[in-house]
């Protein structure tokens, strides 16, 4: 069986060999290397490639956004995922725009970890649910989404919009259906037809997609 090659960058040393030790209780994942800032994280390419980062969004030298940007860059296959704290949502939207597939909060389970590796690996996004409610509840009020004109939505329907729009504000199928006047199974299709469109699995992907693209301003 072929290991999960992860590498892990932190500037704490004590989380860092913390998470290496609980990585290595998997048959499945192999830590490779470790870095504490962005800089050595990119001189760590240099000489080993892993299929997937832990990576911290606030250190020194070199932060998790400008180091995502770059490895992103020159190695598209690279899968990253965010080690976060509330306070760090200001960056939420940098590192999704930098490429990250994942957010996972650093006092969250081993469960939850691997769980969200497998998703990434899987070719899904990941977005720990708590991270995900503080960053819907917390857009700001000066919040609005793109519509008709903008070359990135020359796909959608004004629905799909609409639908686009309440996903990320966190209501629920029943919530928008309720909101529309349509009904539920109506909200599903078109909640299927933009996972085709966006190739997003769910709706936190469909979510990610949204910030990444910029349909939505914040």
């Amino acid at each position: 069986m072929k290991k999960i090659k992860v590498a892990i960058v932190d500037d704490h040393n004590l989380f860092r060999e913390g998470l290496g030790f609980l990585l290595a209780q998997s048959e499945e994942i192999d830590v490779i290397g470790e870095a504490s800032n962005g800089y050595e994280f990119l001189k760590l390419l240099d000489t080993q490639l892993p299929d997937l980062v832990l990576m911290d969004i606030a250190m020194p030298k070199m932060d998790g956004v400008e180091a995502t940007r770059i490895a992103i860059d020159k190695y598209h296959e690279l899968k990253i995922i965010a080690l976060s704290m509330f306070e760090d949502q200001e960056y939420y939207y940098k590192m999704i725009h930098a490429g990250a597939h994942g957010f996972i909060l650093k006092k969250s389970t081993g469960d939850e970890l691997f769980k969200a590796i497998k998703d990434v690996m899987s070719g899904e996004n990941y977005f720990s649910k708590e991270l995900l409610k503080s960053i819907i509840i917390n857009m700001p009020d000066k919040r609005k989404f793109k519509f008709e004109g903008d070359e990135n939505l020359s796909d959608f329907t004004k629905r799909e919009y609409e639908i686009i729009s309440l996903l990320c504000t966190g209501l629920s199928s029943t919530e928008i259906a309720d909101k529309l006047f349509i009904s539920k199974k109506t909200v599903e299709g078109h909640k299927s037809n933009l996972f085709s469109k966006t190739g997003s699995k769910n709706t936190v992907s469909l979510v990610m997609y949204a910030i990444k693209n910029k349909l939505i301003e914040v």
